[in-house]
């Protein structure tokens, strides 16, 4: 069976041979271009294939683009920005999703911005992309909480929302759950302004057991979690940040944003995978599906 290694390849090899014909010097540079980053492209798809195959484990990243990786936190949102050549990631906070895509574009073209938050809201069903992370997660399923119905974040309590999602998918509304609501509501509107990246939805235990195999079981609060996901992210070619703590955010939320960040990168090289592939599209037209 053909690899995807192979496929980039003959897509190379199909480039090269239309430079044959190409009497504009413009076009021709930029065939030639393509061509060179296409057979780069199949370098790494094929030693990252060789890697799974013999160990389980994906190989380490290649950061080709800039991308940020999101997570939550008490101040806001704080960002791991991966940049090609970088000796690691550089650790960035703002208080909205928006102020902080502005913030790092100002001095970086990024590409892809990856988001640990429920993107794409069902309307009267569970997600699958819920459903598969869970799966995907033996032992630790119980960090995947049920992304609630767009028309149960729209209301203002939790009580209220409880009784709108139990009427429309049979399920309540916990605390951890509704306390999501507010991030969850603001990237919505934020998506709604047609942001001109590529937005993705990333869980980082999900990222985390594709870097290793395998989910990390202890808890990211204790010194054990903390030292496992540097170990993990480290073996996934995302070196240590220089800062792992701050005003309004702790080690956890920059150890799950630099796992989101290393699936927007495999996203940029074309590795990452949807769950579920392909992504479902509620009623706001959104794709929704966990990458990794």
């Amino acid at each position: 069976m053909e690899t995807d290694a192979q496929r980039i390849r003959e897509l190379a090899d199909g480039l090269a041979s239309g430079l044959a014909g190409a009497t504009d010097d413009e076009v021709a540079a930029a065939l030639a271009e393509s061509v060179t980053s296409l057979r780069r492209l199949a370098d790494v798809v094929e030693r990252r294939s060789d890697a799974l195959a013999a160990t389980g484990r994906l190989a380490p990243v290649e950061v080709v683009v800039p991308v940020l990786g999101v997570d939550g936190c008490s101040a806001g949102w704080v960002g791991a920005l991966l940049e090609p050549g970088a000796p690691r990631p550089r650790i960035v906070v703002a208080p909205t999703i928006a102020d902080l895509v502005a913030m790092v574009r100002e001095s970086t073209g990024i590409r892809v911005v990856a988001i640990d938050i429920p993107i794409g809201l069902p309307d009267n069903t569970i997600r699958q992309a819920d459903v598969l992370a869970r799966q995907a997660l033996p032992g630790k399923a119980s960090s995947i909480f049920s992304t609630l119905t767009r028309s149960a974040y729209a209301a203002a309590t939790r009580l209220e929302a409880d009784s709108v999602n139990r009427g429309l998918v049979g399920q309540g509304v916990g605390a951890q759950a509704f306390a999501l609501r507010d991030k969850i509501v603001e990237v919505d509107a934020w998506l709604r302004t047609r942001p001109t990246v590529t937005v993705l939805e990333v869980h980082p235990e999900v990222s985390f057991a594709a870097m290793t195999g395998a989910p990390i079981t202890a808890s990211k609060k204790t010194d054990e979690g903390r030292d496992q996901r540097l170990a993990a992210l480290a073996a996934g070619g995302i070196p240590r940040p220089s800062v792992l703590q701050g005003q309004g955010y702790a080690v956890d939320d920059v150890l799950d944003a630099c796992a989101v960040a290393w699936s927007a990168a495999r996203h940029a090289s074309g590795l990452a995978r949807p769950l579920p592939d392909p992504p479902e599209v509620f009623s706001d037209g959104i794709p929704a599906a966990i990458w990794a």
